[in-house]
């Protein structure tokens, strides 16, 4: 059986393991070893060599159709011909792409990207490169929200999807966005080990004695937002395209290759498409070098995750007094905590969120059944809950915290009962459900704080925190100002986010009683023990 300590020991190696294997695998995707024989004086047959360098006359053609495959140029439709096409010069161009009775059938429309020789047709191009992309999705349309009480909707629903889909069926949306990128660099590949991730968007062609690779052209699928996605109305025959290009790196391609192929997993395994955007966001809305560090903050978060769930729940289990402990604090952070699970799952935030918040609302319901010194005792098919009884210390404190709670309820009540009619008469919501959710997180969020202040308050009349478990503490306060750096990374509903930054306040405070009041040998530690309380030792035999 592992001991404490070495269950620790154990998760930081691992952790320590994983960053070194998470950097050897980064590096060896933004490093790409060039051919060696590349420098020779003649071209050397094991090389690959890039087509760009011959500095060809290139044209981009974007068309679309209904097919998955074409072989000829019949049913297509050329949305936008860039003569001259340079690949050194990004640009963005909105077109209006004509929507055929199929597609608006809730069917799914493609669009063909070719880079062909100039003046030539692309199937007349043996040296054309082309990639497809879907310019549909199929998705859940986001619920409609209402005032309540006047029934006035935010925005006018499409009658037809009203009549012929209902709203928990995903339906045909259009991508409005085309993000297209070619790899610019003269780097010559080693023929006899190409880069697996690389050589699938690879054509390759015999000039002479040796061989070139065309344009690696490639889609950014990562840029494909649920933002930028719209409903398509049947009664709609044309929509508008927004393609942009830009040029891309070796190192960048074969990033942003892996993190899509990652973000497709997600999608295997059960992902939503909104889950798998909030992934997207994080690589899309941040540059290489701070996407590099965000990885590392989050192997951290993990980590200090991991040990302060397992240093919360050793405490508790073996805690057996609440002397100093606020009860009514316990019992707050249960409410609160399960309140944010069901309003992050009703605002479908990403499982990047949502499944820690899962785990900390059970472990503070395990809490408060120890709390309260609840037991269950089962007659028949029935369950009978049991409720211990508190010393004359833990009454004491008991007084403290009610005495705390009494003032606070002043200012709370109001402030809580004030907010949620506001809502109600100024804000729209899915459901009645939604609005009693968003009514107790917004309390939770706003004013939550001051359901921490009865701890404070029974420290400052104790005159110590000896009974708080700071290791848990400490594990909790890291990820605090982890959190922070989350809050401007993930996608996540803006109260939650401003909680993020409430709580370095009330960790500050904490700190500072810590320093006010040293720990003393004579009081009572977070089990309930003193350290004056030393066992008796065994007699030695002389």
């Amino acid at each position: 059986m592992l001991s404490r300590s070495s269950l620790s020991g154990l998760a930081v190696g691992l952790f320590a393991l994983y960053v070194a294997h998470t950097g050897w695998v980064m590096y060896g995707i933004v490093y790409t070893r060039p051919c060696p024989a590349a420098g020779a004086a003649a071209a050397h047959p094991a090389c690959v060599w890039p087509y760009l360098a011959r500095r060809p006359k290139l044209q981009l053609s974007v068309y679309t159709t209904t097919r998955s495959n074409i072989g000829a140029e019949s049913n297509v439709d050329l949305v936008l011909n860039v003569e001259d096409f340079d690949v050194e010069s990004k640009f963005e161009r909105t077109v209006n792409v004509s929507v055929p009775k199929k597609t608006r059938n809730n069917g799914t429309l493609y669009a063909y990207i070719f880079l062909h020789h100039a003046g030539v047709l692309p199937w007349h191009d043996g040296k054309q490169v082309h990639i497809v992309s879907p310019l549909t999705t199929y998705m859940v349309p986001k619920p409609e929200e209402i005032n309540l009480l006047t029934g006035e909707s935010t925005t006018q629903q499409i009658e037809a999807e009203k009549q012929t889909s209902a709203l928990d069926e995903p339906i045909s949306h259009w991508r409005s966005r085309l993000t297209l990128n070619v790899m610019v660099e003269d780097f010559v590949f080693d023929g006899s080990s190409l880069p697996a991730d690389v050589h699938r968007y690879m054509k390759m062609v015999q000039l002479g004695k040796t061989v070139h690779y065309l344009p690696i052209l490639f889609i950014d699928q990562l840029s494909n937002r649920v933002k930028d996605l719209m409903v398509i109305n049947r009664s709609t025959t044309e929509l508008p395209l927004t393609v942009s290009y830009d040029k891309i790196s070796l190192g960048k391609l074969r990033f942003w290759i892996h993190m899509q192929d990652a973000v497709y997993s997600l999608q295997q395994f059960g992902f939503s498409e909104k889950d798998a955007d909030e992934v997207k966001g994080i690589f899309v809305d941040t540059n290489l070098y701070f996407l590099a560090l965000t990885f590392f903050v989050a192997a951290f978060h993990l980590l200090f995750d991991f040990l302060a769930f397992k240093n919360d729940i050793s405490y508790w289990k073996k805690k057996r007094s609440m002397i100093g402990m606020s009860t009514k604090a316990v019992l707050w952070r249960c409410f609160s905590t399960v309140v944010i699970f069901l309003f992050l799952l009703d605002e479908q935030t990403s499982l990047l969120v949502l499944i820690p918040a899962g785990i900390g609302a059970v472990i503070e319901l395990w809490k408060v059944k120890k709390a309260l010194k609840m037991t269950v005792k089962w007659q028949g098919i029935w369950p009978k809950i049991q409720f211990g009884t508190y010393n004359d210390s833990e009454k004491k404190t008991e007084e403290y915290d009610a005495q705390a709670m009494k003032y606070l309820s002043y200012l709370l009540y109001p402030l809580c009962i004030g907010g949620a009619g506001y809502s109600l008469l100024n804000v729209k919501y899915k459901s009645w459900y939604s609005w009693l959710i968003n009514s107790f997180v917004n309390g939770v969020y706003a004013f939550g704080f001051l359901f921490m202040l009865p701890q404070l308050f029974v420290n400052y009349k104790m005159k110590s925190v000896a009974h708080l478990p700071w290791k848990a503490f400490t594990y909790k306060a890291f990820n605090t100002f982890i959190d922070d750096i989350f809050a401007f990374i993930i996608t996540m509903p803006t109260s939650h986010r401003l909680a993020c930054f409430r709580d370095d306040v009330v960790f500050l405070v904490y700190l500072y009683q810590r320093w006010l009041y040293p720990v003393d040998k004579s009081r009572v530690n977070e089990y309930g023990e003193s350290y004056e309380e030393k066992p008796k030792k065994k007699a030695h035999r002389e």
